[in-house]
């Protein structure tokens, strides 16, 4: 039997039980549909997330106190538990450093925030006006708080608060109290969302001096540097952590993390992620193979006589199995196709959605999900087509 003869012949075959043929295609395309859209919401959250932290800059170095390998769990957590804590003149000398361009020392808290008639508690960062090109933040009005300005009562609203105390938009210039203290709006952020753990259009920034009175306290909750030149981050990481070791009397007691090592962290989690959310969506394609190979065994049963009036017109076993492969090839590899589609319309309903999240699918996702229903179909095809294979001519054609 020809090739051409085995495609056509197995492909009316499928189009002969469109019922059947339809839950086949139908469990094999809900199968590649799901690693298509699973994979793209991974691999976009992923391309999110990476996105978020490289706008806050590529060339930075974060500071926090205590260890992580001696405090045993995340630096942060182990704030006030540290030996010797981040202070404003630990912040000052590496300001000194020549591979610095800038620093901003940073404080963090809530208050209650009160102005015309309204209160309600917001949280604090303290710190320098060089937080603002360090973090890459915007201004909506106004002007950032100045060089120098670390004693002046400034406040700098985000742009949620500023439209909820001062809808008319007048905030600037305006008086607020933030706990016991009152402060001068001298500015409001323009809305960038979230970013490192806090929501900037619902947080205000004063300076460092008064957010440590306010606070009462005199260490850090962390310093950030930003170097001059991305190939200075190596140098510059070591320089830091000897001035720092220097400067509390020998001993290493602070974490350095650089941006780089931050994204790489994030950029492992999540491919591992996306890698085993399309493993347990693949899960659904050897389902749907084991469909086939069911369905197929049953056709077996059922057209003994087909098979056996073949064989009797000198169709050799070769040919027969050949023919129920290609069937199950040509309902693998429909299916895939439907679910490709299917998967692709997903991803596209989700960025609708979603704007913000770049949920594309990987295009090794797309073209494994299609190779592998292919391969799952053919797998499956082969016992049945190898028990076709092997009935006899005579007693197929008798029914037996």
């Amino acid at each position: 039997m020809k090739l051409q003869d085995i495609f056509l012949f197995s492909f009316k075959t499928v189009t002969s039980y469109p019922t059947r043929s339809f839950l086949i295609i139908l469990a094999m395309a809900l199968g590649v549909a799901a690693v298509v859209v699973l994979t793209a919401l991974g691999d976009g959250a992923r391309r999110f997330v990476i996105h978020r932290f490289s706008s806050i800059g590529t060339n930075l170095i974060i500071v926090l106190p205590g260890r992580a390998e001696t405090a045993g769990s995340f630096p942060g957590a182990s704030m006030g538990q540290t030996s010797r804590d981040l202070t404003l003149e630990d912040a000052r000398w590496l300001g000194q450093l020549h591979q610095v361009r800038r620093y901003a020392p940073l404080n963090v808290g809530t208050a209650e925030l009160a102005a015309v008639g309204r209160l309600r508690d917001v949280t604090i960062l303290g710190s320098t006006a060089d937080l603002f090109p360090i973090r890459h933040m915007e201004l909506a009005q106004g002007s950032f708080l100045a060089h120098g300005s670390q004693y002046s009562a400034q406040i700098i609203l985000g742009a949620e608060l500023a439209e909820e105390f001062f809808p008319e938009g007048n905030a600037i210039g305006q008086r607020v109290r933030l706990a016991d203290r009152r402060f001068i709006v001298s500015g409001v952020l323009a809305r960038q969302g979230e970013t490192m753990g806090f929501n900037s259009d619902e947080i205000v920034i004063i300076p460092i001096d008064h957010a440590q009175a306010l606070l009462d306290t005199t260490s850090l909750f962390r310093i950030l540097v930003e170097v001059r030149n991305r190939n200075d981050i190596s140098s510059a990481k070591q320089a830091i952590r000897e001035l720092m070791i220097q400067r509390h009397d020998g001993e290493e007691d602070v974490t350095i993390i650089t941006q780089d090592a931050v994204l790489a962290t994030f950029d492992r989690i999540f491919r591992a992620l996306t890698l085993g959310v399309a493993g347990i969506a693949a899960i659904s394609l050897a389902v749907a193979g084991i469909l086939i190979m069911n369905v197929m065994l049953v056709a077996v049963s059922q057209r003994t006589d087909e098979i056996g009036l073949l064989k009797a017109i000198g169709a050799p076993g070769s040919d027969i199995r050949r023919l129920f492969l290609t069937e199950a090839a040509w309902l693998s590899l429909t299916g895939a196709i439907f679910g490709f589609m299917l998967g692709h319309a997903g991803s596209l309903l989700i960025r609708l959605a979603y704007p913000q999240l770049p949920a594309w699918p990987p295009v090794w996702a797309s073209l494994a999900s299609i190779v592998i229903a292919l391969v799952t179909g053919i797998l499956a095809g082969l016992l049945p087509a190898a028990r076709a294979a092997r009935l006899d001519p005579v007693k197929a054609l008798s029914g037996q």
